[in-house]
């Protein structure tokens, strides 16, 4: 039976942050995830997991700055440090937290960088934070994006992804697999879980082409799960859409479809 866990940035943002994790927790999460705890009240986020029985299961490593269009920093040759300086500042909050897993997002392609030096750049940051990762504890992520929802996004579909991976070597990382972003991008969702699910560590859903609930677009959601549960994947699938309408009333489908009572 598949285990789903509530994305805290793109659901109940009707409610104040901190809220959000009681809202989860009364609509019957076990465990959450949000992009970014940087500018957030981190002990606050502590206080709330703990009065909630919520666990925390995954953030975004920093990815530089958001509100100005960026999308991550991992492929720019020119801001390694910081990109380093970042892996640990997240390992601090992910001990603080309890977090055991953590995504990077590569960045959007640089015009003024050959693209091969972006891709060894992104390679080698990745090498850095798997190898940080996996002394503290925790599963380094890297996570392909759509190029509709973030257009010239660097690692754009699935395969660029595993591609990435054998390329960095490293066995604490892993992807995190979209089921969204790989439906716009190349499809053939089934077939890449079955013949990848070992080199995936998390997945996250949303309904296509809208991005909003399972049920509202072109997924057969049902059969995804299914082939999951007999792949034996255990880990956390992260509700990452934008609900049609009420956070609550977007969660229907949990129960109409039989995965809570």
């Amino acid at each position: 039976m598949p285990r789903f866990a509530a994305n805290l940035t793109m659901l109940f943002t009707e409610y104040p942050v901190l809220e959000r994790y009681d809202r989860a927790a009364a609509a019957g999460f076990q465990a959450v995830e949000f992009f970014f705890p940087y500018d957030e009240d981190v002990q606050g986020i502590k206080s709330a997991l703990e009065r909630n029985g919520l666990t925390q299961i995954l953030f975004n490593l920093p990815a530089g700055d958001w509100a100005k269009g960026e999308r991550g920093i991992a492929n720019d040759p020119r801001r390694v440090n910081e990109f380093r300086d970042g892996v640990r500042r997240a390992l601090d909050i992910a001990a603080l937290l309890g977090v055991t897993r953590i995504n990077c997002l590569a960045g959007i392609t640089l015009p003024d960088v050959p693209v091969e030096d972006q891709w060894a750049t992104l390679r080698d940051n990745l090498a850095f934070a798997a190898e940080a990762a996996q002394e503290a504890g925790v599963r380094q992520l890297v996570e392909p994006i759509n190029p509709y929802d973030i257009p010239g996004f660097f690692l754009n579909k699935p395969s660029r992804g595993f591609e990435l991976l054998d390329e960095v070597g490293h066995p604490n990382l892993w992807l995190e697999y979209d089921i969204y972003h790989a439906q716009r991008t190349e499809g053939n969702l089934t077939a890449t879980l079955r013949e990848k699910i070992g080199r995936i560590a998390h997945i996250q859903i949303a309904d296509s082409p809208g991005r909003n609930e399972p049920g509202t677009g072109e997924i057969n959601y049902q059969y995804v799960f299914s082939e999951l549960d007999k792949l034996g994947y255990d880990g956390w699938i992260g509700l990452e859409y934008r609900p049609s309408g009420s956070t609550e009333a977007s969660l229907s489908w949990l129960r109409d479809w039989g995965y809570w009572s």
